[in-house]
């Protein structure tokens, strides 16, 4: 496909605001993440909570369980990548991933036990680690190659504002009904069938660059593993191994502030605000001075909130301020990672590498949620938040090394 066919590159050069730029697709794919993240984000404001208060988990408990949230995606991350790049249809994949993530909320009614819970948590996860890939393959396919920072920070704004919503819907209903947790999961189960139905009816089922030549997986393997994925991946996987779960965050700031623990849910509300504020401007600030770059100046951001999170007073302003750190990193990563790596593969498999780049990072982030949680139960959040500070500290001048020249090496394919 050239570029002139492209969907989303119709637009003149000039034309006005960023999100009229980005084809239809991923305008509606954004739609579909927003009323699944309002169904996840109610499930996932309230889980630490529920989790530690409601079924008693230690901290190292809870950390292998937010290990499997992290991290258990990461068995069908590769598979969904490839499946999508295999049939040049990625829209059914994601559809059986935001399917089984949706039974996976009216499960948590019956789901009482260490367990049980374990079980549903892990369901939605591979759904999750199932649609990723397939849907970004879809945002990178529908968008101009020079404009994928900007087409991602539009679909995870969208994303965001459902993230945004969720906890606000699940405050409410707490606050309305205290610790009515049934209500959160049958409404948050509701958003997500919503959001599947998007997916199905309204989404093109547009066919990737693979729909005329079918890749093989050793071919996929072969370009996953090419020179070009090498250190971008390895940046990943230290990235992801020192980035400590927001539920972590979100429990130590708990821990010191009442204003943290009266208002639990609203936490992720303000990591949220920040992320939807700033996801286009980082997208499009990461096609003008290279996604790289800002992959790398997140993770300072990062550092900085784990070093606020880790003071051992608080207050309110502190504690918006690690909520606003922690919302710009997620800006300057989320969607800039898979941004990068889809123009460092060949388009036939541009869903396995920007699933092999999920994937590092979904196992790294389950290391690091065990060791955490680990960390905690023997010393504490204040001394664990230090000891990642001090890593990430060492860790990201040496990825900045690492990716060094590899934004020339992407604007290079672009031109080509």
């Amino acid at each position: 496909m050239t570029l002139r066919d492209r969907p989303g590159s119709d637009e003149p050069a000039g034309a006005g605001r960023a999100v009229k730029r980005v084809s239809s697709t991923v305008l509606l794919l954004g739609v579909v993440s927003l009323l699944t993240d309002v169904s996840s984000e109610m499930v996932a404001s309230v889980l630490p909570l529920y989790l530690t208060a409601a079924v008693g988990l230690s901290p190292v408990a809870y950390g292998f369980l937010d290990g499997m949230y992290q991290g258990v995606s990461a068995f069908l991350r590769i598979a969904g990548g490839y499946a999508g790049d295999r049939g040049g249809q990625p829209k059914w994949v994601a559809v059986l991933g935001y399917g089984a993530s949706a039974l996976s909320r009216i499960a948590m009614l019956v789901a009482t036990g260490f367990a049980a819970i374990t079980a549903v948590v892990t369901v939605d996860r591979l759904g999750k680690g199932l649609r990723t890939a397939p849907r970004d393959a879809l945002i990178a396919e529908a968008s101009d190659p020079k404009m994928l920072g900007r087409a991602f920070g539009v679909h995870r704004t969208l994303d965001t504002i459902g993230a945004a919503i969720g906890p606000l819907v699940a405050f409410a209903l707490l606050a309305a009904v205290p610790g009515s947790y049934d209500s959160i999961w049958v409404v948050s189960f509701a958003f997500a069938i919503i959001g599947v139905a998007v997916l199905v009816l309204f989404v093109p089922n547009l066919r990737t660059a693979t729909g005329t030549a079918r890749i093989g997986l050793r071919r996929a393997f072969r370009a996953v593993g090419g020179r070009s994925l090498r250190r971008p991946l390895l940046a990943a996987g230290v990235l992801g191994l020192l980035t400590v779960g927001d539920g972590f965050l979100y429990l130590s700031l708990q821990e010191r502030d009442d204003f943290a623990a009266v208002y639990f849910p609203l936490l992720y509300v303000g990591t949220n605000i920040a992320y939807l504020a700033l996801a286009v401007p980082m997208g499009r600030l990461a096609d003008r001075v290279g996604r790289a770059r800002v992959l790398v100046a997140g993770h300072g951001a990062l550092l900085a909130c784990y070093l606020l999170a880790a003071l051992p007073t608080g207050g309110i302003g502190l504690t918006l301020a690690v909520l606003m750190l922690l919302g710009v990193f997620y800006a300057a990563t989320d969607g800039v990672l898979p941004a990068l790596v889809s123009r460092l593969v060949p388009d036939e498999a541009r869903g396995s590498g920007i699933a092999a780049a999920q994937t590092v990072v979904a196992l790294a982030r389950f290391c690091s949620s065990l060791a955490f949680g680990l960390l905690w139960s023997l010393q504490g959040p204040s001394w664990s938040l230090l000891l990642f500070a001090g890593l990430l500290f060492i860790a990201v001048p040496g990825v900045a090394w690492l990716l060094r020249g590899i934004d020339r090496a992407d604007k290079a394919e672009e031109t080509v």
